[in-house]
């Protein structure tokens, strides 16, 4: 017996539709439920043996993501469809796709508290400003959430960074709508004119940084900090670090540094020229752990970027006893640049990887 799905919709593009739901674990972009164009705005999909599938039928239409998922005429977030297949037949509407996790609902955007307009540094004798981005119903709420320190804080949510920012706020807004945005993010700034120095580990082709410092300042400083002021969810299995570019450098070697407190590193076109060598890991001093690395570059941000993420992703998976304990997801993005828009489109995918994805 087979069952059809048959979707029409108001708005459309060049992309593939995919239907996501209780028979794929919910996954959005498997090819083997990827629905057939069959006309303008059109499209279906046809379930063999539909009597094994789980009944009723439960799923959601997207265009490859969360963040592409459908959406109603207004821009909100549409409850799981339901089908029985006994049916035969069933022909849906979808009015609108969301594009990059936006539009986002004021409800939902977190609360951006100041921890600090000068927290002590006693690493490196400097003071800095550190926010916290807690979920929007954080007062409300007694639960204990996972953490995840960023660095460039200035470039997060600023909307007057010159630079972009990564829209953490909006991104964060539309998550919750999706069981993903239960999260505290630590927002570090850098140090502006040191921010090299300080984000460079040991020494590299930039010379000698202080990197090893900073790492120690948000591992035995910063996080006790959090911890003891926040509701947070201590252990390593739900703490993270992350950034991009040096950013994402230093979140590598806090990884390396302090395998027993960070087990989520997200690290989005790191700048992994600066090495002298790319199997950082191989260090006798470093025992891995179970480890979750979302690793994202992309081709248009230099000629060897790609090239680099590979021979990074090939020094971790050589060691056996290592590819055991790393888990590693790799993202490329032919069209993606050096900047801020293309790590916040980035952004939900990698925190639903590493925090809400077993």
């Amino acid at each position: 017996m087979n069952f059809t799905i048959e979707l029409h919709c108001e708005e459309d593009d060049e992309r593939a539709v995919y239907i996501a739901g209780n028979f794929n674990q919910w996954k959005t972009q498997d090819a083997s439920f990827q629905m057939q164009k069959i006309a303008d705005k059109k499209y279906t999909f046809e379930f063999t043996n539909s009597e094994k599938l789980t009944k009723p039928l439960l799923y959601k239409f997207t265009k490859g993501d969360w963040s592409s998922v459908e959406i109603d005429q207004n821009g909100n977030r549409t409850e799981n469809r339901t089908a029985e297949v006994s049916d035969g037949k069933k022909i849906d509407f979808v009015a609108k796709w969301r594009t990059n996790w936006l539009p986002f609902k004021a409800d939902f955007v977190p609360q951006i508290k100041l921890i600090s307009d000068e927290f002590e540094i006693p690493q490196l004798k400097s003071k800095r400003k550190i926010w916290a981005l807690l979920p929007h119903d954080y007062e409300q709420s007694k639960a204990k959430y996972p953490v995840l320190y960023l660095h460039d804080a200035q470039n997060l949510f600023n909307e007057d960074s010159p630079f972009g920012n990564w829209k953490l706020d909006k991104k964060l807004a539309v998550m919750s709508e999706y069981g993903i945005g239960d999260i505290i993010i630590i927002a570090i700034e850098h140090a502006e004119k040191k921010r090299l120095k300080e984000y460079n580990v040991g020494k590299t082709k930039l010379g000698l940084g202080n990197g090893k410092q900073y790492i120690r300042f948000i591992t035995d400083t910063l996080k006790p900090f959090v911890d003891e002021h926040f509701r947070t969810k201590t252990t390593r299995e739900y703490t993270g670090i992350g950034g991009s570019s040096m950013g994402a450098l230093v979140s590598i070697f806090a990884g390396m540094m302090y395998p027993e407190v960070y087990s989520k590193l997200l690290i989005f076109s790191p700048s992994l020229w600066v090495l002298n060598r790319f199997d950082i890991f191989s260090s006798p001093f470093f025992e891995p752990k179970k480890t979750k690395i979302y690793l994202y570059g992309g081709k248009e941000e230099s000629t060897e970027m790609v090239e680099h993420i590979n021979h990074f992703k090939d020094s971790i998976l050589k060691d056996k006893e290592m590819a055991k304990k790393i888990d590693l997801n790799i993202s490329i993005n032919d069209q993606g640049k050096h900047n801020e828009e293309y790590w916040s489109n980035e952004f939900p995918k990698a925190i639903e990887w590493l925090y809400f994805r077993d």
